[in-house]
């Protein structure tokens, strides 16, 4: 890992899925769901943009996926490799996901956040985003 250099943020492609998937594996927090490449080709097929990745020297090292539901967008599955964390990588992914949510005219946004994960809930916190108990996501109005 080079100190210099940024990761980008970007679309995830069907050539990221392989590198995605061990991402998840090793660093996307607990889930009820397992990681599976072909349940992330169904997820660019059906929407093609719902998958951002952030990308450094060739690397996928951060993820973040942004479903469209017609009205929200539903946030999940943010992740980055523990090498690059303390970087803005996961905030930088966050603030591509408003912007496809905006480019959609989603209202809100609700990320699905484990109640283990202290670390998730601090961020999302941070981010701005509030804990609906009824329903047990974070959201944020836009």
């Amino acid at each position: 890992m080079s100190g210099s250099a940024m990761a980008i943020v970007r679309t995830a492609t069907a050539a990221d899925i392989d590198a995605v998937v061990d991402l998840w594996v090793r660093a996307a927090g607990p889930t009820r769901l397992p990681s599976d490449g072909g349940a992330v080709v169904r997820l660019l097929e059906r929407d093609p943009g719902a998958l951002l990745v952030a990308e450094e020297a060739g690397e996928i090292v951060g993820t973040l996926i942004t479903a469209w539901d017609g009205w929200r967008c539903h946030l999940y599955r943010l992740g980055v490799d523990p090498r690059f964390r303390r970087r803005a990588i996961a905030s930088r992914l966050l603030d591509a996901g408003r912007e496809r949510a905006r480019g959609l005219s989603a209202r809100r946004l609700d990320a699905l956040v484990s109640d283990d994960n202290a670390a998730a809930i601090a961020f999302w916190q941070d981010a701005g985003f509030d804990h609906d108990d009824e329903d047990r996501r974070w959201t944020l109005l836009l």
